[in-house]
């Protein structure tokens, strides 16, 4: 018996989707009010998760998972680009100093836990992460360029999928995928489900950074109405 997963899950989170775009980091983000600090926490975040996601799918793939394997796309990995972007921000020694923010620890241990009691589900996680950054990374790549006057490529390597050459061909044979995976009903209505807790754990994770961006902010704010007050002082 064949679902169509793809389309449960386009509709079946919409309302998550809306929900994490008006998080104040995401709609900061979008309007091209992006702290360098903020952001590369959050590089490094994303770094936790997607190291965990892609070592037990590349595990399930390896072990022939009849529903994982279908969808471990390997050029859809995004470890090696993060790893590139952390030495940007970081450099040489990133790997002693970036650590995960308590929500991406949480992220990260609900995907091992998944991969080894509920495997099945993994693919909720694969969807909202991978395809969401694929449909919008060269936007959200832009404006991160600009806000944080980025050259070239240089810290965001995470938006750039090199062995894609057709983004709207892979994203068809993708949806493809998902239709044809071995799952009845019930198993598709717990990866929706699963695909809306992912949106979730991402969620908890932008809030988590949106304290920093404020603060950031209000040192800016702050900077500005000093020196207004300066320059309009009659003393």
């Amino acid at each position: 018996m064949t679902v169509a997963l793809a389309r449960q899950l386009r509709e079946g989170t919409k309302k998550s989707h809306t929900m994490a775009e008006n998080t104040g980091f995401v709609s900061c983000f979008l309007k091209g009010v992006v702290e360098k600090s903020s952001y590369r926490n959050l590089v490094a975040d994303l770094y936790f998760v997607y190291s965990a996601m892609e070592e037990e799918i590349g595990k399930l793939r390896k072990n022939g998972h009849p529903v994982i394997s279908p969808i471990a796309f390997q050029e859809l990995n995004r470890r090696e680009t993060l790893e590139q972007d952390l030495h940007f921000y970081f450099g040489n020694t990133w790997r002693e100093i970036v650590r995960p923010t308590p929500a991406a620890k949480d992220y990260v241990e609900r995907i091992h836990d998944l991969a080894k009691d509920s495997p099945e589900l993994l693919v909720g996680h694969h969807y909202t992460r991978y395809i969401g950054d694929l449909s919008g990374g060269q936007i959200l790549k832009n404006i991160a360029q600009k806000a944080m006057r980025l050259k070239g490529n240089h810290g965001l390597r995470f938006y750039e999928f090199d062995y894609i050459e057709d983004e709207k061909a892979f994203k068809a044979q993708y949806s493809s995928t998902l239709d044809s995976l071995p799952i009845d009903q019930d198993m598709a209505d717990r990866i929706v489900e699963e695909a809306n807790y992912a949106f979730k754990c991402n969620m908890n994770m932008f809030k988590e950074l949106e304290g920093s961006l404020i603060a950031a902010i209000g040192k800016v704010l702050f900077g500005f109405l000093t020196r207004s007050e300066r320059v309009g002082s009659t003393e």
